[in-house]
C-alpha cells in the first residue's frame, strides 16, 4: 500500500484529502505544518507528499527545499497544494522543488488521478 503525507494546517482541508485518499486505498500519515511534515518525511518515508504552501511554523516553501536539500528525503514526490493563482506561483512553487501542484479549493476528481501519475512516476525513475 502506497503512503501519502499530508502537511496541512486545516483541519477541514486535512480531513477532505484523508478520506479522497484513504477511498483510493492509500495509507495516510498526517501533519499541521511544514517542521511536522519534515520530521514525519523523516521518520515514515512516504511515497508522496501533499504539501500546502501556506502554514504557520513552516510555510510549504521552505518546508519542500529542506526536504529537496535532504539526501534522505530529496527523491520523495511532492505536490503543492495552493490557494495561489497569480501569475508565476506555478513556476515559483517548481522552483522551489515541487513536483507538480494542484490549486485550492482541490478538484476531488483531479486528485487521485494527479496522485496515480506521480506514483506512476516515481515507480519509473
Amino acid at each position: 500500500m502506497k503512503k501519502i503525507l499530508i502537511v496541512e494546517d486545516n483541519n477541514n482541508n486535512r480531513t477532505m484529502l484523508r478520506d479522497i485518499l484513504r477511498f483510493y486505498k492509500y495509507e495516510v500519515i498526517e501533519a499541521e505544518n511544514g517542521e511536522q511534515g519534515i520530521k514525519l518525511a523523516e521518520d515514515q518515508s512516504p511515497d508522496l507528499v501533499l504539501m500546502d504552501m501556506q502554514m504557520p511554523v513552516m510555510d510549504g516553501f521552505t518546508a519542500i527545499t529542506l526536504l529537496k536539500n535532504n539526501p534522505q528525503t530529496k527523491s520523495m514526490k511532492i505536490i503543492a497544494v495552493t490557494s495561489f493563482a497569480m501569475v508565476g506561483d506555478r513556476a515559483r512553487i517548481l522552483e522551489a522543488g515541487a513536483d507538480d501542484y494542484i490549486s485550492k479549493p482541490i478538484d476531488t476528481r483531479e486528485l487521485p488521478k494527479l496522485v496515480g501519475r506521480m506514483l506512476a512516476a516515481g515507480e519509473i525513475n
